[in-house]
């Protein structure tokens, strides 16, 4: 009977040793991967003073003149932090679009325009999807922004993906490729999601648990 409690103990020590070792490894590996994509991404952040559907309305005219300012600045933007510095650069402009779009459609909402991190869901892209995680981003609040939230990415450009589709533009794709590994690519890009599949639930589940911390 000894003999099969120690045996049994040192069963159940392997088997904790394993767990540890194989959770410190998915760890890393959702860590490393949520930085690296986070690092390569800046995205737009618009949130409608309510649900209703006339602020609703709204909140799409204001993101569609702030994504025809800023893709006719960043037509050509090589890199995040390009688009970052853009965005900065332009702040105050930004604001002003945003502040006439609501004025001009007889609302007298505030409008707040910051640049910063904030928490994003997984979110698909056409045949793109991104997982959930801290991003950098330009976010815009109307009025008291409580109502639903229109996301999308600036850079590299996805702002005009038509989702309907489901294809992102080649264009695109390449941009992104460009500034991930290919695993990270493939681990985002749907057409290549068969052997990738469980390590994008495993990113998201780390994110979704709130085991991955943003990145400073």
């Amino acid at each position: 009977m000894k003999k099969f409690f120690k045996l049994f103990v040192l069963i159940s020590c392997l088997f904790l040793l394993l767990f540890l070792y194989t959770f410190l490894c998915a760890s890393s590996y959702a860590q490393t991967v949520s930085s690296d994509i986070a690092d390569s991404v800046f995205r737009l952040h618009v949130i409608a003073n309510s649900d209703s559907n006339e602020d609703q309305n709204l909140k799409y005219l204001v993101r569609d003149k702030l994504i025809e300012y800023m893709n006719s600045l960043c037509s050509n933007t090589c890199s995040k932090e390009e688009a970052m510095k853009i965005a900065n650069e332009n702040i105050e402009v930004l604001q002003n679009i945003a502040q006439n779009v609501v004025y001009e459609n007889g609302f007298n909402y505030s409008v707040n325009v910051n640049i910063g991190k904030y928490n994003f869901p997984t979110k698909n892209y056409g045949d793109i999807s991104l997982p959930a995680g801290t991003y950098d981003a330009l976010r815009v609040e109307i009025g008291e922004a409580k109502g639903q939230n229109w996301w999308c990415v600036m850079f590299p450009p996805l702002c005009f993906v038509d989702v309907t589709s489901g294809i992102v533009p080649k264009e695109s794709k390449e941009v992104i490729k460009d500034n991930l590994s290919n695993e990270e690519y493939n681990l985002i890009n749907n057409e290549k999601k068969a052997g990738f599949t469980f390590k994008f639930k495993i990113l998201e589940w780390f994110q979704d648990n709130k085991i991955l911390t943003a990145k400073k």
